[in-house]
């Protein structure tokens, strides 16, 4: 029985924290183009220093954002998969690799081939 693979889980507190750098993350880049029309709104009413400067922030805080969610992601993927998270159950005997496999012809339901059964494909 593979009781590993179907046990019910909820996110624990690192899952959660990196759902939600994610989520800020996609809400920085989402604001970036808003940022962009405000500020080109800035420039032409005479604001060209805030207009530049609302926008580079914008990208700039997208920027931090999206990095922040890449690091804290693949931290929690290492830790995942380090971890006892990925619990491998074999199912049966035959699926061991410390098996060594049969010596000679004591393979079961294989077909022998001689070289009129298939051609050579150039």
């Amino acid at each position: 029985m593979v009781t590993g693979w179907y046990v019910e889980r909820r996110p624990d507190r690192s899952a959660k924290a990196v759902i939600a750098v994610t989520l800020l993350a996609l809400l920085l880049v989402a604001v970036v183009p808003v940022a962009l029309l405000a500020g080109v709104v800035m420039m032409l009413l005479g604001h060209v220093v805030g207009g530049l400067a609302l926008f580079g922030g914008s990208v700039l805080a997208a920027a931090i954002g999206v990095a922040l969610a890449g690091v804290s992601g693949m931290r929690h993927l290492r830790k995942l998969v380090s971890g006892s998270a990925f619990r491998f159950v074999r199912l049966d005997g035959s699926q061991n690799t410390d098996v060594a496999e049969p010596e000679g012809d004591e393979y079961t339901n294989v077909v022998q081939l001689d070289s009129s059964d298939y051609t050579e494909v150039r």
